[in-house]
């Protein structure tokens, strides 16, 4: 209950702030709008509190399947809740189900009924929580058939959005990685050697590409070449563990971004949210198209990733002289500044998940933006940018200065996020979600 109020009350706070300096508001984010069944849809704080309850699970150790991407949960909620809104309102197209909703429903019993039973079925043994959750929000709204009848739609779409990915292959077992035998080929990196992980993600059902391989980016360039070659010198100069070339606000930047990607640009569209005040049904829209953008980039980056096998900075530094390229040099002691995660480098996550969330975030509120992230790992520690490019930019390159990936790996990435982020957007605007 403390959650829910603290957001309401932070939605009003601004609210009253409308006439401030400073304090700019998207075109479509009026504080209360009527319905076409003649009721209030209220603010977005139902759809940010879900998204928190989410965000709460999948940071409590053991309770995500270490199989299953967070990404797909993320997709699944919100795609429920904005489904359950728009089956009422009927202003905007849905992504998958529309319902004939009773007359006078209320989109706002339904979103929070949609992501409770949404969330309820992917982490059963966290209903309890759940459970508190939704008696706090409904004893927010009204009694009546309005209220009852929202909460009927709620239900009935996040039951046919849940079957709907019962067998997606997401719970498929993740094959074994045999590394390949070729110079360039990834192989499991030290100093724990960690079996590499998703193996079985390209095969998840997207939510709205055709295929994971729709975007898949062209080839790396040639291990002889000179691209590869800068690319290389590049990470080895900046990200190494005692790199003299790395700026000290490098390496806060390559701590800083070194927790889950998605998690940090799920709280930078909270924050957004909030300060640009807007509404449930433009609130439950930004939320679905991030989140099923977002989760598609994942498919896609894992099948990239698996398809061209590229070898991690550590291992391509440390045996550079076994490639033939006169531009590079090997450095057997060669440690990254972080450890590295355990999968292939090409393309980069961070770049690819980082180009979808400032792709999303800039169409609805503008590139400019005054932005404040806050790291999820470094306690208590905020960097403030001007736009959301400069947001992804920052996030992208700082696994270069964390020895994890090349300037390929981030740009390909950056191309691959930019492109999927797209055609999610305009199968949303163009009245055509998959």
């Amino acid at each position: 209950m403390k959650k829910l109020i603290l957001l309401l009350a932070t939605f009003i706070g601004i609210f009253a702030a409308i006439g401030s300096p400073g304090v700019a508001l998207a075109a479509s984010s009026a504080m209360v709008t009527a319905t076409n069944g003649g009721n209030i849809s209220t603010s977005g704080a139902i759809v940010i509190a879900w998204n928190q309850e989410l965000l709460h699970i999948v940071q409590k150790p053991g309770a995500q399947p270490a199989t299953v991407h967070p990404t797909r949960s993320f997709a699944m909620l919100h795609a429920a809740i904005y489904d359950s809104v728009v089956s009422i309102t009927r202003d905007a197209p849905t992504y998958g189900f529309l319902l004939n909703a009773p007359s006078g429903a209320r989109p706002d019993a339904a979103a929070a009924t949609a992501g409770h039973d949404t969330l309820a079925a992917l982490y059963p043994t966290m209903k309890g929580a759940l459970d508190h959750l939704l008696a706090d929000e409904l004893s927010m709204i009204p009694g009546g058939v309005g209220k009852q009848g929202g909460m009927q739609v709620g239900h009935a779409i996040a039951e046919h959005l849940v079957a709907s990915r019962a067998h997606d292959g997401s719970a498929a077992i993740p094959p074994p990685f045999v590394p390949g035998n070729q110079v360039g080929n990834y192989r499991p990196t030290p100093p724990n050697f960690a079996a590499p992980v998703f193996t079985q993600w390209a095969n998840v059902t997207p939510f709205v590409l055709n295929t994971a391989a729709q975007f898949r980016p062209g080839p790396p360039p040639a291990l002889i070449s000179q691209p590869y070659a800068q690319a290389l010198n590049e990470v080895k100069s900046l990200g190494q563990n005692s790199s003299k070339t790395r700026t000290v606000d490098q390496t806060v930047a390559a701590k800083f971004w070194a927790g889950p990607i998605w998690n940090t640009w799920n709280e930078v569209a909270e924050n957004a949210a909030l300060v640009h005040q807007t509404n449930l049904e433009s609130t439950a829209r930004l939320f679905a198209v991030l989140n099923l953008s977002l989760a598609d980039s994942t498919t896609a980056l894992y099948d990239a990733k698996y398809h061209y096998q590229l070898w991690r900075p550590i291992t391509a530094v440390r045996e550079a002289n076994t490639v033939g390229n006169a531009l590079t040099s090997g450095d057997p002691t060669w440690t990254p500044l972080a450890i590295t995660a355990p999968d292939p480098s090409y393309p980069g996550a961070h770049s690819t998940i980082s180009a979808v969330a400032a792709t999303v975030l800039s169409d609805f509120f503008g590139n400019q933006d005054h932005v404040r992230v806050t790291s999820d790992v470094l306690s208590g520690t905020v960097r403030t940018f001007a736009s959301y490019t400069d947001v992804a930019t920052e996030a992208g390159l700082s696994r270069i200065f964390a020895g994890q990936h090349t300037r390929l790996d981030h740009e390909s990435g950056i191309k691959l996020g930019h492109n999927i982020a797209q055609l999610v957007l305009s199968h949303f605007s163009l009245g055509v979600p998959k």
